[in-house]
């Protein structure tokens, strides 16, 4: 039913990322956004199940990794960056966590409605994570230094002087550096962690070895480096799990807005890019 409903510029926007993603044909390409699409149905109906999923959760998310977490949280006081993506059911994933005994804090991004963002909120902090907005810089330090671990979902676009330019499915893509950032001014690893389903409707959420960010005298450098790693590795799990990113996002619309071409072209030389052009991107640049 969502994807009847959809308008069909956002559609186009899907389909023609997953065709130049992933290189498939414009059907196979309309069938993933399509089942990314209505996935989000089931999501929500998952949130509002937390009040049950809160006391049976070993039974719906599978958790593969756990050990790295835990035996780093035995030796040390403070906590970590958990980096993850918008593939599956993301805010199941926050409660897993939490009921496996890792204190999680979510950085979300407030609604425009008042309304939704109570409601989601509320539902976070039952299935036991702590919510912080994006503004809470301080804040994340703050917890960071007392034991918890701060989850960044890292996928979405952002403004071009808020991000960096990392190669991501051999195009050059602006993505956010707080992982980065903040695993290096703090000398905490960043945990890589994804959620995939399961054929019986269920979950499985992997956790992955601890990466640590090298601090050398130059500090855009090490951020951009493992930017660039943490870029690759949720490329490699969304190629895994296509139908379950969210592909509606307009992932490339500040690199089409907030860069001229002369710039991506450049982009795209340093990141050894050579067969993609700066109008390659969805929809047509503003003016034209």
């Amino acid at each position: 039913m969502i994807w009847i409903f959809l308008p069909a510029k956002r559609k186009r926007l899907a389909t023609e990322n997953i065709r130049r993603c992933l290189k498939v044909s414009e059907a196979e390409a309309r069938r993933i956004a399509r089942e990314s699409t209505i996935q989000c149905g089931s999501i929500f109906m998952e949130v509002l199940s937390f009040p049950k999923l809160k006391g049976t959760m070993a039974g719906h998310v599978k958790v593969v990794g756990l050990e790295h977490l835990t035996r780093y949280k035995k030796s040390s006081e403070r906590g970590a960056v958990i980096m993850t993506c918008h593939s599956d059911n993301w805010e199941l994933m926050g409660g897993a966590f939490a009921q496996n005994g890792i204190p999680l804090v979510g950085v979300a991004k407030k609604q425009k409605s008042e309304g939704a963002d109570k409601f989601i909120n509320e539902y976070r902090t039952l299935i036991g994570m702590h919510i912080t907005y994006r503004s809470g810089v301080r804040e994340m330090y703050k917890m960071l230094d007392e034991g918890h671990f701060i989850g960044l979902i890292m996928d979405q676009d952002v403004g071009r002087d808020d991000g960096v330019v990392v190669k991501f499915f051999n195009q050059a893509t602006n993505f956010v550096t707080g992982a980065a950032s903040m695993s290096r001014f703090r000398k905490v690893p960043i945990f890589p962690a994804f959620m995939h389903k399961n054929s019986d409707g269920t979950h499985t959420l992997e956790i992955f070895p601890p990466l640590q960010v090298e601090k050398t005298s130059d500090k855009h450098a090490d951020i951009k480096l493992m930017t660039q790693r943490l870029a690759a590795l949720i490329e490699a799990h969304v190629r895994k799990y296509p139908a379950e990113w969210f592909w509606l996002h307009d992932r490339w619309k500040s690199m089409r807005v907030e860069f001229e071409p002369q710039e991506v072209r450049d982009f795209e030389k340093i990141l050894g890019i050579d067969n993609l052009r700066a109008d390659d991107f969805s929809h047509e640049r503003p003016g034209s």
